[in-house]
């Protein structure tokens, strides 16, 4: 399982969420071997004057936070912000120092899903990769 929270300025955020989302629907696929048909994404725009980030970063400043099952290995997550990083600035035109991706894993048996606890799934993918 996996959902994805983008954080950032609603005018920046806004007019590109579309392709934001499908750009970060096949990077999962690519690194995490996630389902392409499962897309849990939500979007929390922020006010201008209410979003403070580091110097040197733009308002395009971008903060993704991922949920998933527990499992994914190190090398997983590091292909998956490479991916994310590449992509964004290519595609998006978001460099790479404007992103900033946490992933927050957490065991199967703490997700509540279709009925039933997470560990009880029969799921189509795979999560130890």
């Amino acid at each position: 399982m996996g959902q994805i929270k983008i954080f950032g300025i609603k005018q920046e955020l806004h007019p590109i969420r579309e392709q934001l989302s499908l750009i970060l629907q096949e990077c999962m696929f690519e690194a995490f071997q996630y389902p392409k048909e499962k897309r849990a994404h939500r979007f929390i725009y922020i006010d201008e004057d209410s979003f403070f980030y580091f110097e040197g970063r733009t308002k395009k400043h971008t903060l993704i936070e991922i949920s998933s099952f527990e499992g994914r290995s190190i090398e997983a997550k590091k292909k998956l912000y490479q991916l994310i990083f590449e992509k964004f600035q290519k595609q998006l035109q978001i460099a790479a120092m404007d992103v900033e991706i946490t992933i927050f894993e957490t065991p199967m048996h703490n997700w509540g899903i279709r009925g039933k606890s997470g560990d009880e799934l029969a799921l189509n993918y795979k999560v130890n990769i």
